[in-house]
């Protein structure tokens, strides 16, 4: 009950940095286009904080027509316009600014010039545009931010290689370091999967660059075959359908976590035991009990645990899950955490003045690649399963704030930045919808019909709820 508590409030959270700084995007913008602004909310549905802003003084400007023609004052507001409204409502899953327009009511004459409807296109194109700028400011500063303080990553260095596994078979070996995946520098092992992520749903070459350990020689090339790849993967693991496993410091054979509805715990073991031996073979590491149990799926094995200065003997049946089209063993345990030695990690900080650099092109990147993944799940090159809602968000959420500071500010950089992209994407609805109109409007001369805009709201709507109901389809079947 307490994680689901943590889970839930790390969603809140998260979902309402996003929103306030999306939305702060479109309220200072829409303030400098002398726009009013009625409320400012964060959440849906009924109001539990309001808090009146102090009351503005707009700057003075000619009372216009809608084809910008001035016009003489007929009706006068009979009260000043009220001051704005910040809310914070009972449905914590998005926000909105409701600004001062023609369409949604009445507006005196007097304030026609702080109506948004009445502003110029590019005007209307600023305040639109702003929120998902805003999201993308947001992850600069938070990549800033990291880069300053110093971004710690495990150095992408290869343990041992299975050679019958694709990156075997291309000649990889254990000790070499990847420094380079086609053609893009890989630092750590964070920037490899960033590189093998890219490539889903690919055909054609992967070219991974290593350098020998100890060596001075020029890196070498080694190249793997791909043919739409992982195209039809649920959860894909790029590095691990190649082979490419990490270079791990020695993980004692000690249980550190176990699922609540694992085999594992039905089967008597608790947090701390240490795996001495299993079907007799001595227990070394975790790596051991990892493949013992993988594969063991259905299969009775007799486990040796140390508990408390006392051996206890278990027995254990592995459930059967299905991972890259294998068959393997699964107790739902986890390995006690370790940390990495220094030498086996790499930091990455930056001066104050510079670290705008590096983090504008970790945003530019990170944009980039979800545009490329949202086109190809569009083109069907990736599995739409791969799409996330709000359990997933609030799962991971909840992970990031556990692990640290760091990697909270990391995830929320991701998501900023995911939030940015998707509002930007030419559907009624989203900002991306309402730019599109003005582009039109642009070139036509003339607004879009309000007939058209109606029926483009209705498919917004339609599109949007069937992303949504996906999204969370893929959170349930991932429980």
């Amino acid at each position: 009950m307490i994680e689901f508590i943590q889970t839930v409030l790390a969603l809140i959270v998260t979902i309402s940095i996003l929103v306030t700084i999306h939305e702060y995007g479109h309220y200072i913008v829409a303030r400098l286009c002398n726009v009013h602004v009625i409320r400012f909310s964060v959440g849906f549905g009924t109001p539990i904080f309001v808090r009146k802003g102090k009351p503005v003084q707009y700057r003075e400007a000619p009372h216009l027509d809608e084809h910008g023609v001035p016009i003489q004052i007929r009706t006068k507001s009979n009260e000043p316009l009220s001051p704005t409204e910040f809310v914070i409502a009972a449905i914590p899953l998005g926000g909105y600014v409701k600004m001062l327009d023609e369409r949604e009511g009445f507006v005196p004459d007097d304030q026609l010039h702080l109506a948004f409807n009445r502003k110029s296109v590019w005007q209307r194109i600023a305040i639109v545009s702003a929120g998902p700028v805003a999201n993308f400011i947001l992850a600069i500063f938070a990549y800033w931010l990291l880069f300053v303080v110093g971004v710690t990553g495990v150095i992408p260095v290869l343990g041992d290689v299975d050679q019958g596994s694709r990156a075997g078979e291309a000649g990889l070996s254990a000790g070499q370091e990847i420094v380079a995946i086609d053609g893009v520098a890989t630092d750590t092992w964070s920037a490899v999967n960033m590189r093998l992520f890219d490539r889903l749903g690919e055909t054609g070459e992967i070219v991974i660059t290593v350098k020998e350990p100890g060596s001075y020689d020029l890196p070498l090339d080694y190249e793997i075959g791909i043919s739409q790849w992982l195209s039809e993967e649920d959860s894909p693991s790029p590095a691990r359908e190649l082979g490419l496993v990490m270079q791990l410091p020695h993980f004692p054979a000690i249980i550190g976590g176990l699922n609540n509805d694992g085999r594992g715990l039905a089967a008597g073991f608790k947090v701390g035991d240490e795996f001495k031996r299993i079907d007799g073979e001595v227990i070394q590491n975790w790596n051991q009990v990892v493949e013992l149990i993988q594969a063991n799926p259905e299969r009775s094995i007799q486990a040796t645990v140390q508990r408390d200065g006392h051996e206890i003997y278990l027995t254990l049946i592995p459930a059967r899950i299905e991972r890259n089209g294998k068959q393997i063993g699964f107790i739902g345990a986890s390995p006690q955490a370790i940390s990495f030695p220094p030498e086996m990690l790499r930091e990455m900080s930056y001066p104050i003045y510079s670290a705008w650099i590096p983090a504008a092109k970790k945003t530019w990147e990170i944009t980039a690649f979800t545009l490329a993944s949202i086109k190809k799940m569009m083109a069907g090159a990736i599995s739409p399963k791969n799409l996330s809602g709000p359990i997933t968000i609030a799962q991971v959420a909840n992970a990031t704030a556990e692990n640290g500071l760091e990697s909270f500010i990391g995830f929320i950089a991701l998501l900023s930045i995911s939030l940015g992209v998707i509002n930007l994407l030419p559907i009624p609805v989203l900002d991306g919808g309402h730019l599109l109109y003005y582009l039109i409007e642009l070139i036509a001369r003339r607004p879009v019909p309000e007939r058209v805009q109606m029926w483009g709201l209705q498919i917004g709507i339609f599109l949007i709820m069937g992303i949504m109901m996906l999204a969370i389809y893929n959170d349930i079947t991932r429980l």
